[in-house]
């Protein structure tokens, strides 16, 4: 592994962390609203002021400790991907006289395809990582199943087997891939002219700036993905067997029951935290890689 891949991991090691602190309160209350029976919750406000009411303020980092360790890695996973494929792009880009000085420019379609292979790179983890934080936020504060993040995991292992820990693996790779094409490829872009509209490097930008296009990265991201997370999520708080539960036999068949049941409205259910979450947890998590890059390259 080379010095700058170590770099780059570090890098965004920083910025998942930053993204977990950030964000958690505001993904306990979609993922309640994604997972629960219809009519439950009347909106994103009766949702958080039932778990406030309920549950207590640190309700609302319930299953923080699995994020704070999974999504750091996570992160660092995209970044890593992400900047070696830069990277890669790079070197044929100058082989072929391309991306102004460097090569950096990257065309749309190199950083499409370099976000997509970062979202599949980082959806091994993040699969298992966000199913055991999803048990964990949707279980019951009187009577856990769940002691916490390891006990979740030896329990689901000891019942299921290590692919239970997978469950709903297929739609992360799609959320991933998808959604992290689209992500970096706004970021990055927007990035791109900010240096050539003033003429510095990527280390003079102004540190708000990250904040502001991680915040529009965001959206691209949720525009594209919602959808797909609500399965994901449908599919992580399933049963595992038809004895303990189990309603979807696959996430074409979560689709079409949901479909059914509860209509369109449902794929969107839960979105209103996710938009007001979006910009304050994806700005952290650009701003706090831009900064720790800045530090260890420098």
């Amino acid at each position: 592994m080379s010095i700058n891949t170590i770099k780059d991991l570090t890098a965004g090691t920083a910025g998942g962390i930053a993204q977990v602190l950030v964000g958690q309160p505001f993904d306990i209350v979609k993922v309640r609203m994604q997972t629960s029976p219809k009519g439950t919750y009347n909106g994103m406000l009766h949702c958080a002021t039932g778990i406030l009411k309920n549950e207590g303020p640190l309700a609302f980092y319930k299953g923080t400790l699995t994020p704070l360790l999974g999504i750091g890695v996570c992160v660092s996973i995209q970044f890593g991907a992400l900047e070696f494929a830069k990277r890669v792009f790079a070197a044929q880009n100058i082989a072929s006289g391309r991306g102004g000085e460097g090569g950096k420019m990257l065309s749309n379609g190199q950083l499409f395809i370099a976000g997509v292979g970062a979202g599949i790179a980082n959806g091994f983890v993040s699969g298992p990582v966000e199913h055991i934080r999803i048990r964990l936020q949707t279980q019951s504060n009187t009577n856990p199943m769940y002691a916490g993040p390891w006990d979740a995991i030896k329990k689901i292992t000891s019942q299921h087997g290590i692919p239970a820990l997978f469950k709903g693996q297929c739609v992360t790779f799609l959320r991933e891939a998808a959604g992290y094409g689209v992500y970096f490829l706004v970021y990055e872009k927007l990035i791109q002219r900010e240096m050539l509209t003033k003429g510095i490097r990527r280390e003079e930008i102004n540190p708000i700036n990250p904040v502001l296009y991680g915040a529009a990265a965001g959206y691209a991201l949720w525009a594209v993905i919602y959808p797909i997370d609500m399965v994901k999520s449908r599919m992580q708080t399933d049963g595992f067997t038809s004895s303990t539960g189990q309603r979807y036999a696959s996430a074409r068949d979560c689709v079409r029951k949901v479909w059914r049941t509860e209509g369109i409205g449902a794929f969107t259910r839960g979105l209103g935290p996710t938009l007001i979450r979006s910009p304050f947890a994806n700005g952290a998590t650009f701003l706090g890689f831009e900064l720790a890059s800045r530090l260890l390259y420098s």
